[in-house]
């Protein structure tokens, strides 16, 4: 689980299923889910890496102040794709996601804060397995006043911290889990962000 892809366009993200109606005044992004990814990977004697296959996550904004962005990332914990059933059936169990009694991994945003030319910082409450911490995403994006691009994101969390305590058989397993997101995206109504160059 070192890069667990839960997170997230600054510019270019926007739920398709927002049902809410686009303001003039404020930019609205769209993803393309067909070329987006949220992925993990995680350190391991023997590879740990995969997708989640259904997800979903939406950026809305009062302004186009990139500080005024709200982020929220919703993965259904059950679709995740490691490529092999054992592993898959061990991160569904109590042990890791414990999918039954906690069906959900979220992220919501607090705060989001330009960096650079073309990186974020996105702190926000990380849900996992029921216990809630405070994280940060650090995204890097392209195609900035182009109207779209691509968001590229990591963030890194000790699974420890989650309650994921075991291990898996004959399997050596690091603490360290990281999440990468892969999102395209375009804005769709709106002006464009007021953003620092």
């Amino acid at each position: 689980m070192k890069h667990l892809y839960l997170f997230l366009l600054i510019f270019t993200l926007f739920s398709s299923t927002v049902s809410a109606a686009p303001s003039n005044d404020v930019p609205v992004f769209q993803i393309t889910p067909v070329e987006s990814k949220i992925k993990f990977d995680v350190e391991a004697s023997v590879a740990i890496e995969g997708a989640f296959n259904k997800w979903e996550a939406t950026l809305t904004f009062t302004s186009t102040d990139v500080s005024t962005g709200v982020l929220d990332i919703k993965i259904w914990a059950d679709s995740v794709d490691t490529g092999s059933g054992m592993k898959n059936k061990k991160l569904k169990s109590d042990d890791f996601f414990d999918v039954e009694r906690n069906p959900y991994i979220t992220f919501h945003s607090t705060k989001i804060v330009q960096t650079g030319p073309n990186t974020f910082e996105v702190d926000g409450k990380f849900t996992i397995r029921g216990v809630t911490r405070d994280e940060k995403l650090n995204f890097t994006v392209t195609g900035i006043g182009t109207g779209e691009g691509t968001i590229n994101g990591t963030m890194a969390f000790d699974r420890k911290e989650y309650g994921m305590n075991s291990g898996i058989p004959f399997i050596k397993i690091a603490n360290r889990v990281e999440v990468t997101v892969d999102l395209k995206g375009k804005r769709i109504s709106g002006p464009p962000m007021n953003l620092k160059h």
